[in-house]
């Protein structure tokens, strides 16, 4: 974990994280990986810097709002049944815990997120 500190300016788009292999059983198509870094504001919410390379996986959302920095992917939602978001940098979106989505990055996407 990352301490953000008071007036101190970090550049999320270029915060240097470790890959991961996304869990197989969440991989549709691809070898995506992901990556993450905790950011710890001392205010008990969750910060971080959040990267999913190219390919297509599913996952069950936590309550978080984000902004994508870089990329370029696709939400769908299996449930509830809401229509797809295209994420492009700048994009604001927020998802509840529980949303059942699907993930098509075609560029790596980055993004930061923030969650109670």
């Amino acid at each position: 974990m990352t301490r953000l500190t008071s007036g101190v300016a970090m550049d999320a788009a270029h915060l240097p994280v470790p890959y991961e292999p996304v869990d197989l059983a969440k991989v549709v198509s691809g070898s995506p990986f992901t990556r993450y870094l905790d950011l710890d504001d001392g205010s008990g919410r969750t910060i971080g810097v959040w990267e999913h390379t190219p390919g297509v996986s599913r996952d069950v959302e936590a309550d978080e709002v984000f902004v994508v920095l870089a990329g370029d992917a696709r939400i769908e939602f299996d449930e509830p049944a809401l229509p797809p978001i295209e994420l492009r940098p700048g994009s604001v979106v927020r998802l509840e815990e529980g949303m059942k989505t699907v993930w098509t990055v075609r560029e790596t996407l980055r993004k930061v997120y923030i969650a109670p």
